[in-house]
């Protein structure tokens, strides 16, 4: 994306500075000033209002999180190693599955790349300063921290044994667990989601840079500002129907509880109503990663860029309309199965769209196998895998067979494992250079990235075997013939594990020993690569202006891939 910035680029490669007087000698500083050494101590990061900063620290709060849900993933898997569940009891293997899905869904996927490249790299994306309400932007974190807070008091009193799904009449009326409290958390973070939609939208419509046309954004934009009209529309529902199950267990209302007269069906369609958009809260941002590191690492326009930036929309509209889909065994009528089935169907064909675009852009092209392009095949193998037997769940008939089995467990993660971290992994190694100015091994990162894949794969195949078999999710004691695929999957949990952990150590490792990076270490397209790694507190000084279609590559670049 070629621009104007009306000046030549400084000695330090930002762009907009006019060359100094002849008679006057250049004076290059030790240190250039960047939004990371800009000011210094806990204060000036806790108060900032930078876009950048606030994106470091969300990065710091989710990957605590991460590390606190993967840790009741690894209890999970040591106790299903044996038949007899014979680590811990019951009560405390509910407690434990439910604290895993709380955590990673409401405290890490649904947050991970929105919070953290969403809001490191939308304004630079788009040309503007900052996002649009810098000090909601930071507002929004600090609900974020309150919410969690909230939900790991839970954890620490007791723990919450519901599922994270919060199934009525069992959380508003017979379960004796921290359910307030959790929900309270969840309710609390769910307005940090609706701010940082609110923020994403309103800078992508009012602070977008002369000649950044709407068919010149970067498919990365188009991802999170269909992401954000989910946030804003389906957050609500969530919080309302949280805070009503709060209501019906403390002041014993009758709104689910049929006890009281209430319909706990009525708590399905609300829940799922924004839980599943919220599948493609946690998806889409990895959809608008890999198409950003596929141009860049093919060196290639992307291949049907206004087919991919309209399926981003097309998915948050059609996710609104296939909530049925988990309610096939609930009781609703066999017409509106018959109708959740076809929309979930159709849902399926943007996505496929995506996936065939990338392969498309992929064809030909001068593919580097560089640590982020491995993440971005991983994702699109996995991604697919998820997304096929998706459609197995949306039929009927099988639905009625594999529900509620580890089929459907399996089906999740990979689209939310195999689909998101994949994503949200090869966003980071991506991006690095430039939110670190630094560079990481690149040996190391592929590795982690053939781990990741290979112990992901061990981990959750053999899943799909147990539900199609009939083992039942959320149990713990199970017939002895489950062991060999339990024990496959709890091994390949192990090597996942270390997958998960090597980028955490040669990231810390690179912000002290890794070598300075340039402004556009993959020579890709796009404002980012554009301005200094790691970029100036004001992103530009000069205001951009946009002159190219969006990752418009040379001549010289498109005679090397022909």
């Amino acid at each position: 994306m070629s621009t104007h910035t009306g000046g030549a680029p400084d000695a330090y490669g930002r762009p907009g500075l006019p060359p100094p007087p002849p008679d006057r000698p250049v004076t290059i500083a030790k240190e250039r000033v960047n939004y990371l050494n800009v000011s210094y101590g806990v204060r000036s990061w806790l108060l900032t209002t930078d876009h950048k900063r606030i994106a470091l620290l969300y990065l710091g709060a989710i990957t605590v999180m991460f590390a606190i849900g993967g840790l009741f993933a690894t209890v999970i898997r040591l106790e299903l190693i044996t038949p007899p569940g014979d680590m811990v009891q019951s009560e405390t293997y509910n407690k434990l599955f439910t604290m895993h899905g709380v955590v990673m869904v409401f405290f890490f996927l649904i947050p991970s790349i929105p919070a953290v490249l969403g809001n490191f790299l939308l304004p630079i994306m788009v040309g503007a300063r900052d996002l649009a309400f810098p000090r909601i932007n930071l507002l929004s974190w600090y609900i974020y921290m309150i919410g969690a807070a909230f939900t790991m008091y839970a954890m620490i009193a007791g723990g919450v044994d519901t599922g994270w799904t919060f199934y009525v009449p069992y959380s508003t009326h017979y379960s004796n667990t921290h359910v307030v409290a959790t929900g309270l958390g969840i309710f609390i973070t769910g307005f940090s989601s609706i701010l940082t939609g609110l923020n994403f939208i309103v800078t992508v419509h009012k602070m977008r840079a002369p000649g950044l046309t709407w068919s010149r954004l970067p498919l990365f934009v188009w991802s999170h500002y269909a992401t954000s009209l989910i946030m804003i529309l389906g957050t609500p529902v969530i919080a309302v129907t949280v805070l009503m199950v709060a209501l019906e267990r403390g002041l014993h209302l009758g709104i689910f509880d049929p006890a009281l007269g209430g319909d706990p069906v009525l708590f399905q369609h609300l829940f799922w109503f924004y839980s599943h958009p919220a599948v493609y809260i946690m998806i889409l941002p990895a959809m608008g990663v890999i198409s950003e590191i596929v141009q860049g690492m093919s060196r290639k326009q992307v291949f049907g860029y206004s087919f991919i930036a309209v399926s981003s929309l097309a998915i948050a509209m059609l996710g609104f309309l296939v909530w049925g889909h988990h309610m096939f065994v609930a009781g609703q009528s066999t017409y509106a199965g018959l109708v959740f089935s076809g929309i979930s169907y159709m849902v399926a064909i943007p996505s496929a769209v995506k996936v065939f675009n990338w392969t498309a852009t992929l064809y030909k092209g001068s593919v580097s196998l560089d640590t982020p392009m491995l993440y971005a095949a991983g994702f699109i193998g996995l991604f697919t895998i998820g997304g096929l037997t998706g459609l197995f769940l949306a039929a009927l008939g099988l639905d009625v067979h594999v529900h509620d089995t580890y089929f459907v467990v399996a089906h999740f993660h990979y689209i939310m494992v195999g689909g998101a971290i994949m994503g949200y992994l090869g966003g980071l190694h991506y991006w690095w250079p430039k939110i670190s100015g630094t560079t990481y091994p690149e040996g190391w990162g592929r590795v982690a990235a053939i781990i990741i894949f290979v112990g992901f794969n061990l981990t959750f195949f053999p899943q799909f075997i147990l539900g199609y078999l009939g083992m039942p999710r959320r149990y713990h004691y199970y017939p002895p013939e489950f062991q060999v695929l339990h024990v496959m999957s709890s091994a390949g949990a192990s090597i996942l594990a270390v997958g998960y952990l090597l980028p955490l150590v040669y990231f810390t490792w690179s912000m002290r020993y890794g070598k300075p990076a340039t402004a556009n270490p993959w020579d890709a397209r796009g404002l980012e690569w554009e301005i200094a790694s790691p970029p100036p507190t004001e992103n530009f000084l000069v205001q951009p202006v946009v002159t190219d279609a969006t990752y418009a590559y040379g001549a010289e670049e498109e005679a090397k891939i022909v």
